[in-house]
């Protein structure tokens, strides 16, 4: 079988930081890495788990929601994919995930999609490793620019 570009990547080189996966047509894949790969830190479920609902809430309620196609982790809880169209900038997608990661250190209140009839694992939520997480983000991305975007290899 053909490998994933996903599995393409160095992961050893992996920094955390914002990457393009992939662009299929008009779709392009972000990698929204949180934690180096393979070093023994990883986000928790819960952690995961609320950052996912604040994230995709976030995302799909800005002024980019229309071209927002898909937030959601990654099973090896290192990071995020963030599925675009491509009308969106990648300096637009930047700025976004930015926003979004300010919006989670600032988030206060009832949980979006944290009812048990929304969420088929309600009870499973850790705000306060989202928010951890959410402002090491912001500084890792505070000077990253389009040209970052790249994978080193």
């Amino acid at each position: 079988m053909e490998r994933i570009a996903s599995f393409t990547v160095n992961h050893d080189l992996l920094e955390k930081g914002i990457y393009i996966s992939r662009i299929d047509g008009d779709v392009i894949t972000y990698d929204v890495r949180m934690k180096k790969p393979n070093q023994g830190d990883y986000l928790s479920t819960g952690g995961m788990h609320s950052i996912e609902h604040l994230f995709a809430t976030y995302a799909r309620n800005s002024s980019y929601g229309k071209d927002i196609i898909y937030v959601g982790p990654m099973g090896c809880r290192t990071g995020f994919y963030l599925l675009t169209r491509d009308r969106m900038s990648n300096e637009d997608a930047i700025c976004l995930v930015k926003d979004a990661m300010r919006f989670i250190i600032e988030f206060e209140g009832e949980m979006p999609g944290g009812k048990r009839i929304e969420c088929g694992n309600y009870l499973d939520h850790d705000v306060d490793e989202a928010k951890a997480v959410a402002e090491d983000m912001l500084e890792v991305l505070k000077d990253w620019k389009k040209e970052d975007l790249v994978y080193k290899e």
